[in-house]
Protein backbone atom coordinates (compact mmCIF):
# COMPACT_ATOMS: atom_id res chain seq x y z
CA UNK A 1 0.00 0.00 0.00
CA UNK A 2 1.42 3.33 -1.02
CA UNK A 3 1.80 5.73 1.89
CA UNK A 4 2.17 9.41 1.12
CA UNK A 5 4.47 11.33 3.46
CA UNK A 6 2.89 13.24 6.31
CA UNK A 7 2.34 16.92 5.73
CA UNK A 8 3.31 18.16 9.15
CA UNK A 9 2.85 21.71 10.24
CA UNK A 10 4.86 21.33 13.42
CA UNK A 11 5.12 24.51 15.38
CA UNK A 12 8.60 25.97 15.73
CA UNK A 13 10.12 26.49 19.16
CA UNK A 14 9.54 30.22 18.85
CA UNK A 15 5.93 29.73 17.83
CA UNK A 16 5.34 27.34 20.71
CA UNK A 17 6.86 29.80 23.13
CA UNK A 18 4.62 32.52 21.78
CA UNK A 19 1.57 30.31 22.24
CA UNK A 20 2.53 29.39 25.77
CA UNK A 21 2.91 33.03 26.75
CA UNK A 22 0.09 34.43 24.61
CA UNK A 23 -2.22 36.97 26.27
CA UNK A 24 -5.62 35.69 27.31
CA UNK A 25 -8.23 35.82 24.57
CA UNK A 26 -10.99 38.35 24.96
CA UNK A 27 -13.71 35.80 25.64
CA UNK A 28 -11.80 33.78 28.26
CA UNK A 29 -13.01 33.71 31.83
CA UNK A 30 -9.65 34.28 33.50
CA UNK A 31 -5.99 35.05 32.92
CA UNK A 32 -4.61 32.99 35.78
CA UNK A 33 -3.78 29.83 33.81
CA UNK A 34 -2.24 28.69 30.57
CA UNK A 35 -3.48 26.01 28.19
CA UNK A 36 -0.94 23.69 26.61
CA UNK A 37 0.05 24.70 23.09
CA UNK A 38 -0.52 22.53 20.06
CA UNK A 39 2.68 20.62 19.27
CA UNK A 40 1.82 19.02 15.92
CA UNK A 41 -0.72 20.06 13.31
CA UNK A 42 -0.99 18.01 10.13
CA UNK A 43 -3.24 18.25 7.13
CA UNK A 44 -4.54 14.74 6.42
CA UNK A 45 -3.40 14.09 2.83
CA UNK A 46 -6.77 12.95 1.47
CA UNK A 47 -9.73 14.96 0.18
CA UNK A 48 -12.58 15.30 2.67
CA UNK A 49 -16.23 15.71 1.73
CA UNK A 50 -18.12 18.67 3.18
CA UNK A 51 -20.67 16.22 4.66
CA UNK A 52 -18.02 15.11 7.17
CA UNK A 53 -19.59 16.89 10.13
CA UNK A 54 -21.37 15.79 13.30
CA UNK A 55 -21.41 16.32 17.06
CA UNK A 56 -22.21 12.82 18.36
CA UNK A 57 -19.72 10.64 16.42
CA UNK A 58 -16.61 8.77 17.60
CA UNK A 59 -14.42 9.05 14.48
CA UNK A 60 -11.03 8.58 16.20
CA UNK A 61 -9.28 5.42 17.40
CA UNK A 62 -5.72 5.12 18.71
CA UNK A 63 -3.45 2.17 19.40
CA UNK A 64 0.00 1.79 21.02
CA UNK A 65 2.12 -0.84 19.26
CA UNK A 66 5.69 -0.11 18.24
CA UNK A 67 4.51 3.49 18.56
CA UNK A 68 1.25 5.42 18.49
CA UNK A 69 -1.15 4.71 15.63
CA UNK A 70 -4.15 6.91 14.89
CA UNK A 71 -7.21 6.04 12.81
CA UNK A 72 -9.52 8.73 11.44
CA UNK A 73 -12.85 7.60 9.94
CA UNK A 74 -14.11 10.25 7.52
CA UNK A 75 -16.19 10.93 4.42
CA UNK A 76 -14.40 11.35 1.10
CA UNK A 77 -16.11 13.10 -1.85
CA UNK A 78 -18.52 10.85 -3.74
CA UNK A 79 -19.24 10.59 -7.43
CA UNK A 80 -21.62 13.56 -7.20
CA UNK A 81 -21.85 16.64 -4.98
CA UNK A 82 -24.64 15.00 -2.99
CA UNK A 83 -22.76 11.78 -2.12
CA UNK A 84 -19.78 10.66 -0.07
CA UNK A 85 -17.51 7.62 0.30
CA UNK A 86 -16.41 6.56 3.81
CA UNK A 87 -12.77 5.69 4.44
CA UNK A 88 -10.14 5.45 7.18
CA UNK A 89 -6.99 7.56 7.24
CA UNK A 90 -4.29 5.79 9.25
CA UNK A 91 -1.31 7.62 10.73
CA UNK A 92 1.68 5.44 11.64
CA UNK A 93 4.18 6.21 14.42
CA UNK A 94 6.64 7.61 11.85
CA UNK A 95 4.02 10.13 10.69
CA UNK A 96 3.24 8.39 7.39
CA UNK A 97 -0.40 8.28 6.31
CA UNK A 98 -2.26 5.51 4.46
CA UNK A 99 -5.82 5.28 3.22
CA UNK A 100 -8.24 2.39 3.78
CA UNK A 101 -11.50 2.68 1.80
CA UNK A 102 -14.65 0.93 2.99
CA UNK A 103 -15.46 -1.76 0.41
CA UNK A 104 -18.78 -3.35 -0.49
CA UNK A 105 -19.07 -7.06 -1.30
CA UNK A 106 -18.40 -6.30 -4.98
CA UNK A 107 -15.04 -4.76 -4.11
CA UNK A 108 -16.15 -1.21 -4.91
CA UNK A 109 -15.83 1.60 -2.40
CA UNK A 110 -19.07 2.20 -0.52
CA UNK A 111 -20.97 5.36 -1.46
CA UNK A 112 -23.97 6.95 0.24
CA UNK A 113 -26.15 10.08 -0.01
CA UNK A 114 -25.07 13.06 2.09
CA UNK A 115 -27.07 13.73 5.24
CA UNK A 116 -25.18 16.25 7.33
CA UNK A 117 -25.23 15.54 11.04
CA UNK A 118 -26.32 11.94 10.56
CA UNK A 119 -24.35 10.03 7.93
CA UNK A 120 -20.94 10.23 9.54
CA UNK A 121 -18.64 7.34 10.55
CA UNK A 122 -17.49 6.02 13.93
CA UNK A 123 -14.45 3.73 14.30
CA UNK A 124 -12.82 1.45 16.89
CA UNK A 125 -9.97 -1.06 16.96
CA UNK A 126 -10.51 -4.32 18.83
CA UNK A 127 -7.96 -6.31 20.83
CA UNK A 128 -6.95 -8.39 17.79
CA UNK A 129 -6.24 -5.33 15.68
CA UNK A 130 -9.41 -5.50 13.62
CA UNK A 131 -10.88 -2.14 12.63
CA UNK A 132 -14.64 -1.63 12.90
CA UNK A 133 -16.50 1.21 11.19
CA UNK A 134 -20.17 2.20 11.39
CA UNK A 135 -21.06 4.62 8.61
CA UNK A 136 -23.85 6.60 6.98
CA UNK A 137 -26.93 5.54 8.89
CA UNK A 138 -29.97 7.72 9.49
CA UNK A 139 -32.72 5.22 10.26
CA UNK A 140 -31.01 2.83 7.84
CA UNK A 141 -30.19 -0.85 8.20
CA UNK A 142 -26.69 -1.57 9.47
CA UNK A 143 -23.82 -0.19 7.42
CA UNK A 144 -20.92 -1.87 9.16
CA UNK A 145 -17.44 -2.59 7.81
CA UNK A 146 -14.43 -4.25 9.40
CA UNK A 147 -11.11 -5.90 8.69
CA UNK A 148 -10.60 -9.65 9.14
CA UNK A 149 -7.10 -9.05 10.53
CA UNK A 150 -4.62 -6.17 10.77
CA UNK A 151 -3.66 -4.94 7.32
CA UNK A 152 -6.57 -6.49 5.43
CA UNK A 153 -9.31 -4.67 3.51
CA UNK A 154 -12.19 -2.99 5.33
CA UNK A 155 -15.20 -4.91 4.01
CA UNK A 156 -18.95 -5.17 4.52
CA UNK A 157 -19.94 -7.24 7.57
CA UNK A 158 -23.40 -5.76 8.18
CA UNK A 159 -25.04 -9.19 8.29
CA UNK A 160 -23.20 -9.99 11.55
CA UNK A 161 -25.12 -7.46 13.67
CA UNK A 162 -28.28 -8.15 15.69
CA UNK A 163 -31.50 -6.25 14.85
CA UNK A 164 -31.32 -6.75 11.11
CA UNK A 165 -33.61 -4.57 9.01
CA UNK A 166 -34.15 -2.02 11.79
CA UNK A 167 -33.30 1.65 11.33
CA UNK A 168 -30.02 2.63 13.07
CA UNK A 169 -28.86 6.18 13.86
CA UNK A 170 -26.02 7.80 15.87
CA UNK A 171 -23.68 4.83 16.41
CA UNK A 172 -20.93 5.57 18.96
CA UNK A 173 -18.31 2.89 19.67
CA UNK A 174 -15.39 2.35 22.04
CA UNK A 175 -12.79 -0.28 22.95
CA UNK A 176 -12.71 -1.93 26.38
CA UNK A 177 -9.42 -2.75 28.15
CA UNK A 178 -9.90 -6.47 27.35
CA UNK A 179 -10.22 -5.78 23.61
CA UNK A 180 -14.01 -6.05 23.40
CA UNK A 181 -16.02 -3.26 21.80
CA UNK A 182 -19.19 -1.56 23.02
CA UNK A 183 -21.57 0.19 20.67
CA UNK A 184 -24.52 2.45 21.52
CA UNK A 185 -27.05 3.59 18.93
CA UNK A 186 -30.59 4.81 18.51
CA UNK A 187 -32.61 1.94 17.13
CA UNK A 188 -35.87 2.13 15.20
CA UNK A 189 -37.65 4.72 13.10
CA UNK A 190 -41.12 4.76 14.64
CA UNK A 191 -43.01 7.98 15.21
CA UNK A 192 -43.98 7.02 18.78
CA UNK A 193 -40.54 6.24 20.27
CA UNK A 194 -36.93 5.50 19.29
CA UNK A 195 -34.97 3.63 21.99
CA UNK A 196 -31.25 3.51 22.72
CA UNK A 197 -29.56 0.08 22.64
CA UNK A 198 -26.18 -1.20 23.79
CA UNK A 199 -24.25 -3.89 21.88
CA UNK A 200 -21.03 -5.80 22.61
CA UNK A 201 -18.36 -7.22 20.34
CA UNK A 202 -16.87 -10.29 22.04
CA UNK A 203 -13.30 -10.09 20.84
CA UNK A 204 -12.49 -13.72 21.65
CA UNK A 205 -15.57 -15.14 19.94
CA UNK A 206 -15.51 -12.45 17.21
CA UNK A 207 -19.23 -11.81 17.32
CA UNK A 208 -21.76 -9.12 18.22
CA UNK A 209 -24.61 -9.46 20.70
CA UNK A 210 -27.23 -7.21 22.27
CA UNK A 211 -26.54 -6.16 25.85
CA UNK A 212 -29.77 -4.26 26.54
CA UNK A 213 -32.16 -1.55 25.53
CA UNK A 214 -30.67 0.98 27.91
CA UNK A 215 -33.22 3.81 27.46
CA UNK A 216 -36.73 4.06 26.03
CA UNK A 217 -40.01 5.83 26.74
CA UNK A 218 -43.30 6.52 24.98
CA UNK A 219 -43.21 9.68 22.85
CA UNK A 220 -39.47 10.05 23.36
CA UNK A 221 -36.36 9.48 21.25
CA UNK A 222 -32.88 8.71 22.58
CA UNK A 223 -29.81 10.56 21.24
CA UNK A 224 -26.53 8.80 22.16
CA UNK A 225 -23.70 11.28 22.76
CA UNK A 226 -20.72 9.26 23.93
CA UNK A 227 -19.50 5.96 25.34
CA UNK A 228 -16.33 4.88 27.14
CA UNK A 229 -15.08 2.03 29.34
CA UNK A 230 -13.15 2.41 32.60
CA UNK A 231 -10.14 0.30 33.69
CA UNK A 232 -12.46 -2.10 35.54
CA UNK A 233 -14.42 -2.77 32.35
CA UNK A 234 -17.55 -0.81 33.26
CA UNK A 235 -19.29 0.94 30.38
CA UNK A 236 -20.24 4.62 30.75
CA UNK A 237 -23.01 6.05 28.56
CA UNK A 238 -24.06 9.63 27.85
CA UNK A 239 -27.32 10.42 26.04
CA UNK A 240 -30.07 13.01 25.55
CA UNK A 241 -33.85 12.79 25.30
CA UNK A 242 -36.09 14.39 22.70
CA UNK A 243 -39.75 14.41 21.84
CA UNK A 244 -40.42 11.66 19.29
CA UNK A 245 -39.84 11.18 16.51
CA UNK A 246 -36.88 13.58 16.17
CA UNK A 247 -35.67 17.13 16.67
CA UNK A 248 -32.53 19.25 16.57
CA UNK A 249 -33.07 20.34 20.19
CA UNK A 250 -32.96 17.87 23.07
CA UNK A 251 -33.39 17.79 26.84
CA UNK A 252 -32.46 16.02 30.07
CA UNK A 253 -28.87 15.04 29.33
CA UNK A 254 -28.44 11.71 31.13
CA UNK A 255 -25.78 9.28 32.34
CA UNK A 256 -25.80 5.51 32.81
CA UNK A 257 -23.16 2.94 33.82
CA UNK A 258 -23.17 -0.76 32.94
CA UNK A 259 -21.14 -3.42 34.74
CA UNK A 260 -20.66 -6.46 32.46
CA UNK A 261 -19.50 -8.55 35.43
CA UNK A 262 -22.91 -8.30 37.12
CA UNK A 263 -25.12 -7.34 34.18
CA UNK A 264 -26.45 -4.36 36.13
CA UNK A 265 -26.98 -0.72 35.19
CA UNK A 266 -26.44 2.00 37.77
CA UNK A 267 -26.43 5.77 38.12
CA UNK A 268 -23.43 7.88 39.13
CA UNK A 269 -23.99 7.05 42.82
CA UNK A 270 -24.00 3.30 42.20
CA UNK A 271 -27.77 2.93 42.67
CA UNK A 272 -29.36 0.34 40.38
CA UNK A 273 -31.41 1.61 37.46
CA UNK A 274 -33.91 -0.69 35.82
CA UNK A 275 -33.51 -0.65 32.06
CA UNK A 276 -34.75 0.67 29.83
CA UNK A 277 -34.33 3.92 31.73
CA UNK A 278 -36.93 6.65 31.11
CA UNK A 279 -36.63 10.43 31.49
CA UNK A 280 -38.17 9.97 34.95
CA UNK A 281 -35.69 7.26 36.05
CA UNK A 282 -32.53 8.42 34.27
CA UNK A 283 -29.57 9.95 36.10
CA UNK A 284 -30.18 13.43 34.68
CA UNK A 285 -27.21 15.80 34.46
CA UNK A 286 -29.01 18.84 33.01
CA UNK A 287 -32.65 18.97 34.01
CA UNK A 288 -35.40 21.09 32.50
CA UNK A 289 -35.24 24.81 33.30
CA UNK A 290 -37.72 27.69 33.12
CA UNK A 291 -39.39 27.91 29.73
CA UNK A 292 -38.07 24.56 28.48
CA UNK A 293 -40.51 22.60 26.33
CA UNK A 294 -40.60 19.23 24.59
CA UNK A 295 -40.99 20.17 20.94
CA UNK A 296 -40.27 18.68 17.51
CA UNK A 297 -40.20 22.13 15.93
CA UNK A 298 -36.70 22.68 14.55
CA UNK A 299 -37.23 26.43 14.87
CA UNK A 300 -37.76 26.08 18.64
CA UNK A 301 -35.81 28.81 20.45
CA UNK A 302 -36.26 27.79 24.09
CA UNK A 303 -33.88 26.06 26.50
CA UNK A 304 -32.30 22.87 25.17
CA UNK A 305 -29.25 20.61 25.15
CA UNK A 306 -27.27 20.13 21.96
CA UNK A 307 -24.16 17.93 22.02
CA UNK A 308 -22.21 16.48 24.95
CA UNK A 309 -19.03 14.48 25.53
CA UNK A 310 -17.68 12.26 28.30
CA UNK A 311 -14.30 11.42 29.83
CA UNK A 312 -13.21 9.63 32.98
CA UNK A 313 -11.02 10.47 35.93
CA UNK A 314 -10.36 6.84 36.86
CA UNK A 315 -13.95 5.63 36.98
CA UNK A 316 -15.56 9.01 37.69
CA UNK A 317 -17.42 10.59 34.75
CA UNK A 318 -16.64 14.15 33.70
CA UNK A 319 -18.99 15.78 31.19
CA UNK A 320 -18.80 18.69 28.77
CA UNK A 321 -22.06 19.82 27.17
CA UNK A 322 -23.74 22.73 25.40
CA UNK A 323 -26.92 24.20 26.86
CA UNK A 324 -29.13 27.08 25.75
CA UNK A 325 -30.98 28.59 28.70
CA UNK A 326 -33.80 31.12 28.80
CA UNK A 327 -31.33 33.95 29.50
CA UNK A 328 -28.45 33.01 27.18
CA UNK A 329 -29.64 35.25 24.30
CA UNK A 330 -30.17 32.24 22.08
CA UNK A 331 -26.57 31.04 22.48
CA UNK A 332 -25.49 27.55 23.47
CA UNK A 333 -23.02 27.99 26.34
CA UNK A 334 -20.44 25.39 27.30
CA UNK A 335 -20.84 23.66 30.67
CA UNK A 336 -18.84 21.17 32.72
CA UNK A 337 -20.54 18.65 35.03
CA UNK A 338 -19.38 16.03 37.51
CA UNK A 339 -20.99 13.91 40.26
CA UNK A 340 -20.85 15.44 43.73
CA UNK A 341 -22.74 14.67 46.95
CA UNK A 342 -25.05 12.15 45.27
CA UNK A 343 -25.99 14.67 42.59
CA UNK A 344 -24.50 16.46 39.60
CA UNK A 345 -22.70 19.78 39.88
CA UNK A 346 -22.59 21.94 36.76
CA UNK A 347 -20.32 24.91 36.05
CA UNK A 348 -20.35 27.36 33.15
CA UNK A 349 -17.15 27.16 31.10
CA UNK A 350 -17.84 29.60 28.26
CA UNK A 351 -20.72 32.08 27.99
CA UNK A 352 -19.53 34.87 25.70
CA UNK A 353 -21.12 33.96 22.36
CA UNK A 354 -22.47 31.25 20.14
CA UNK A 355 -20.74 27.89 19.84
CA UNK A 356 -20.83 25.13 17.26
CA UNK A 357 -22.44 21.75 17.94
CA UNK A 358 -19.11 20.05 18.63
CA UNK A 359 -17.18 19.42 21.85
CA UNK A 360 -14.31 17.44 23.30
CA UNK A 361 -13.16 16.65 26.83
CA UNK A 362 -10.15 14.78 28.21
CA UNK A 363 -8.63 14.31 31.64
CA UNK A 364 -5.00 15.22 32.33
CA UNK A 365 -3.08 14.38 35.49
CA UNK A 366 -1.77 17.95 35.79
CA UNK A 367 -4.41 20.17 34.19
CA UNK A 368 -7.34 17.87 35.15
CA UNK A 369 -10.21 18.52 32.72
CA UNK A 370 -9.44 19.93 29.29
CA UNK A 371 -12.53 21.02 27.37
CA UNK A 372 -12.48 21.81 23.67
CA UNK A 373 -15.13 23.94 21.97
CA UNK A 374 -15.63 25.95 18.78
CA UNK A 375 -17.06 29.45 18.43
CA UNK A 376 -19.00 30.56 15.36
CA UNK A 377 -17.09 33.83 14.89
CA UNK A 378 -13.59 35.18 15.37
CA UNK A 379 -10.14 34.90 13.84
CA UNK A 380 -9.38 31.79 15.93
CA UNK A 381 -12.41 29.68 16.74
CA UNK A 382 -11.12 26.41 18.22
CA UNK A 383 -10.37 26.77 21.93
CA UNK A 384 -9.06 24.71 24.81
CA UNK A 385 -10.15 25.67 28.30
CA UNK A 386 -8.80 24.56 31.65
CA UNK A 387 -9.84 25.42 35.19
CA UNK A 388 -7.65 27.50 37.48
CA UNK A 389 -7.12 26.82 41.17
CA UNK A 390 -9.55 29.64 42.03
CA UNK A 391 -12.32 27.94 40.04
CA UNK A 392 -12.20 30.29 37.05
CA UNK A 393 -11.54 29.09 33.51
CA UNK A 394 -8.83 29.99 31.02
CA UNK A 395 -9.33 29.54 27.28
CA UNK A 396 -6.71 29.78 24.58
CA UNK A 397 -6.69 29.07 20.83
CA UNK A 398 -5.99 25.39 20.23
CA UNK A 399 -4.75 25.58 16.63
CA UNK A 400 -4.07 29.20 15.67
CA UNK A 401 -4.64 29.73 11.97
CA UNK A 402 -6.71 26.54 11.56
CA UNK A 403 -10.43 27.23 11.71
CA UNK A 404 -12.17 23.89 11.61
CA UNK A 405 -15.90 23.86 12.36
CA UNK A 406 -16.20 20.43 13.97
CA UNK A 407 -14.08 18.53 16.47
CA UNK A 408 -13.58 15.10 18.00
CA UNK A 409 -10.94 14.32 20.62
CA UNK A 410 -9.41 11.13 22.01
CA UNK A 411 -6.52 10.82 24.44
CA UNK A 412 -3.97 8.15 23.53
CA UNK A 413 -2.12 5.93 26.00
CA UNK A 414 0.82 8.37 26.07
CA UNK A 415 -1.51 11.02 27.50
CA UNK A 416 -1.57 13.06 24.28
CA UNK A 417 -4.84 14.54 23.10
CA UNK A 418 -5.48 13.63 19.46
CA UNK A 419 -7.77 16.15 17.79
CA UNK A 420 -9.82 15.42 14.67
CA UNK A 421 -10.62 18.76 13.02
CA UNK A 422 -12.78 18.95 9.88
CA UNK A 423 -12.79 22.24 7.95
CA UNK A 424 -15.92 21.79 5.86
CA UNK A 425 -15.46 25.14 4.08
CA UNK A 426 -12.21 23.96 2.50
CA UNK A 427 -12.95 20.19 2.50
CA UNK A 428 -9.90 19.56 4.66
CA UNK A 429 -9.31 17.32 7.68
CA UNK A 430 -6.59 18.16 10.22
CA UNK A 431 -4.78 15.98 12.74
CA UNK A 432 -3.48 17.66 15.90
CA UNK A 433 -1.48 16.13 18.75
CA UNK A 434 -1.11 18.20 21.90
Amino acid sequence: MRRPPARAYAASAAALAALLTAPQTAHADSTNGTAAAATVIEKVPYAMDSSNQAAWWTPVATYKGRGQYTYFAFNEPGSTAATHRPAIARRDPDGAWSRLPLLNSDGQQAEFPDDNGHNQPSVARDGNGRLHVFASMHANSWRYYRTEAPGTDVTDHAAELPDQGVGITYPVVTTAPNGDLYLAARVGSGADQRPGKLYRWDNTAARWSTVATFAAAPNRSVYPDDITVDPAGRVHLLYEWAKAPATAFRHQLSYLRHDPATGTFTDSTGATITTPATPATSDVIQNLTTGEEWSTDNTYTGPAVQSAKLTLDGSTPKIAYRYRSANSNGNFHVHYAYPSNNNWTSKTVYAHGQTTAALGITWDAVESKRIYYITTTGTDRIFTTTQNTDGTWTSQPTTPGINADRIAVQQNTDGKDILYLPDTTHNTLYYTQR
